[in-house]
């Protein structure tokens, strides 16, 4: 029987060999380089890139997030599920043992005497299932391949966070900024409006103009309370992403000009791949769904267990003397799948074709990737030479703005002039400060796009394993 058993085990254990199979990967011809513009005095990206804006303020709020954000610790917590998970995944590996023990006492009464019977067992069982296939392994090595891929969503996670704090705090400023900015075109309006007044009682000009410039100095007095509101929101949503409740939250920053843009350098396409964890993680979905397939197909094969027990029992009347008897057991089953309906096949087919979907998101990704970094290149140098641009149109439009007063005043020119160039300047005082913002969020952009200075980790587990 030993010989018989040790034979068999020995043709399994070798036909298992072929049940192991290469992972696909997606096919994406990868550029040799970013067409996007790259500043001379870019650098490459830091782990810590949030430093690079010159802002204390920001890197606090930033460390406070570490600490207390409820989605890195939701994330945190989801890591540690995974991670039980393969404990549990592992322990089919090996052997289970159960130990079990009874007691019974039982007392008879008959005409003449009575009898008191004792019986005490105690049993140590032990079972296990011999992964001829590969099955348990294959189970195991797809869970330790979904956790990787939760601690690169958690990695993923954290920078969004980040990120999402550097653009809430970075509009917050902007705010503040076009509230300034309303609030000095409100008196520039209210200083013309003195002007066309005195004019007015002195007869050179009708109520019509006056009409006029008091519906501008409405106009912009009511642009303030719709800016005030969004940075209230905005706070608000600063406040949760770091943790903090909305009611007392505030930050100090009053103004845009205070921060730094700083020049990232996108480095060469294929280190995408190590550098971002979202491709991290499609990469270690599909390695699970690639171990989900051996298991499926390992189940179409026969499963063979052995199962032992060993144990010691006591029966025993009280008038009699007490013997101990020792029970071994020992057995060994296969069992070979006849007829189940079509369900493992189907499983089976299943487990491919989620195969074959995850290859083609992670290729969704990967193409993804690489957009995300050529727009954030593009839209850090366009917006670059935007907010010149624009600082220029702003001289031009005061320098409009105070011809227009001075012709106003002197009766070389009508109020129209002096509205037009009230807009003009109000338009474009306002287009500057979100170009400043459209620029600081473009280097966020980048700096998430490049995967914020993470790199891929060596301890975890691989298409490989």
């Amino acid at each position: 029987m030993r010989r018989t058993f040790a034979s068999l085990f020995i043709v399994l254990a070798l036909a298992g060999c072929a049940t192991t199979s290469d992972m696909p990967r997606p096919q994406v011809d990868l550029p040799s380089a970013y067409r996007g513009e790259t500043a001379e005095d870019a650098v490459p990206i830091d782990a810590e890139w949030w430093r690079a804006f010159k802002s204390e303020e920001l890197v606090s709020l930033i460390e406070t997030a570490l600490r207390e954000s409820p989605d890195l610790a939701m994330a945190v917590e989801r890591v540690r599920q995974a991670e039980a998970q393969v404990r549990i995944a592992g322990a089919s590996l090996f052997p289970q043992l159960e130990l079990s023990a009874s007691t019974s006492r039982r007392r008879t009464d008959g005409r003449n005497d009575e009898l008191t019977t004792e019986s005490t067992s105690a049993t140590l069982s032990a079972s296990y299932e011999i992964d001829v296939w590969g099955r348990n392994a294959a189970g195991k090595r797809a869970a330790e391949f979904s956790a990787d891929a939760v601690r690169f969503d958690e990695a993923g996670i954290r920078l969004t966070t980040i990120a999402g704090i550097a653009n809430a705090y970075f509009q917050v400023l902007s705010l503040r900024d076009r509230l300034r900015v309303a609030r000095e075109n409100l008196a520039i309006a209210e200083r013309v409006l003195e002007i066309v007044n005195i004019r007015a009682r002195n007869g050179v000009v009708t109520q019509l103009d006056v009409a006029r410039q008091n519906s501008a100095v409405l106009s912009q007095r009511a642009v303030i309370p719709a800016l005030e509101l969004q940075e209230r929101q905005t706070l608000a949503a600063l406040a949760i992403l770091v943790g903090r409740t909305p009611q007392d939250f505030d930050v100090r920053g009053t103004t845009l000009t205070e921060l730094a843009v700083p020049a990232v350098a996108p480095g060469l396409p294929a280190e995408l791949l190590v550098r971002r964890p979202d491709l991290a993680l499609a990469e270690a979905q599909l390695a699970a769904a690639n171990a989900n397939l051996a298991a499926a197909r390992a189940a179409l094969l026969p499963s063979v267990a052995l199962t032992g027990s060993a144990g010691l029992t006591k029966a025993a009347a009280l008038s009699l003397a007490d013997p101990v008897n020792t029970v071994y057991t020992l057995g060994a089953s296969i069992l070979q799948p006849i007829f189940e309906g079509g369900r493992l096949r189907a499983q089976v087919e299943v487990a491919e074709s989620r195969q074959r979907e995850l290859v083609e998101s992670y290729r969704r990704a990967i193409l993804s990737a690489l957009a995300d970094v050529e727009d954030a290149l593009v839209a850090g140098s366009r917006t670059a030479q935007q907010q010149v641009l624009q600082a220029q149109a702003l001289e031009e439009a005061r320098r409009a703005l105070r011809l227009a007063e001075v012709r106003y005043r002197e009766g070389a020119d009508d109020l129209l002039s002096v509205l037009d160039a009230q807009r003009t300047l109000f338009a474009a005082e306002d287009t500057l400060v979100q170009t400043h913002l459209a620029r600081l969020q473009a280097a966020v952009s980048l700096h998430n796009a490049l995967g914020g200075g993470w790199e891929l980790p060596a301890p975890v587990a691989t298409a490989d394993h």
